[in-house]
């Protein structure tokens, strides 16, 4: 099983950002201790400090259980390390499940079905008679592509395939930039108040139990 998290400060000053990477060395002590396998991802801002943490484990439930425990926002008590008479003494950081979304597609045939079905529009009898049109189905999504441009059955087998996988591509496109503008809104989505989990000073002590 595998879960993405994005750690991130909210756009928020360079207090919540020095913050994200010290929840981020904790979380991963934490996640070794149960004995997941982390691995950190590029990250997809520019203009924010986030941290995304691949995280794997066979043990499903302990995983859900674990994620369950950070997500959310996550404050940090402590005055700020860069500005002696700040006043301010609350940061949060917000940790959200996200997803990796790669627009490659693979199209395996065992995924594939195809249907011969009769050819429609101009051409006489012939179209009416010979089953060469061909539909194809990708089981998994449902997604259907029907090619009908030749006479001969086996050409449009691959045009519809061809085109389906145009079109499942272009569906992942899609979902890929639903994910960023999930991400992006991640920004602007930490709640400054009921946090997950609250840490405490310059060394970052948890305050509480989890």
């Amino acid at each position: 099983m595998k879960k993405i998290i994005q750690i991130t400060s909210g756009r928020g000053p360079a207090e919540c950002g020095f913050a994200v990477g010290k929840i981020a060395a904790i979380l991963h002590k934490e996640a070794n201790k149960l004995q997941f396998t982390v691995c950190y991802q590029e990250s997809k801002e520019r203009d924010s400090d986030s941290i995304f943490i691949e995280l794997n484990s066979t043990q499903e439930h302990k995983l859900e259980s674990f994620m369950q425990s950070w997500l959310g926002s996550i404050q940090w008590i402590c005055p700020s390390p860069f500005r002696s008479k700040h006043k301010r003494k609350n940061w949060f950081i917000g940790i959200f499940e996200t997803t990796e979304m790669d627009t490659a597609f693979v199209l395996e045939e065992n995924d594939l079905e195809y249907q011969a079905i009769r050819s429609s529009g101009a051409g006489g009898q012939h179209v009416n008679k010979v089953s060469s049109a061909v539909r194809v189905t990708h089981l998994p999504t449902g997604l259907q592509v029907i090619a009908m441009d030749s006479r001969s059955q086996h050409q449009n087998k691959k045009l519809a395939k061809e085109r389906l996988l145009l079109k499942l591509e272009q569906s992942k496109v899609h979902d890929a930039a639903l994910m960023e503008k999930r991400t992006w809104l991640n920004q602007t989505q930490i709640e400054r108040g009921n946090p997950t989990r609250i840490f405490v000073g310059p060394l970052f002590k948890q305050k509480g139990s989890v």
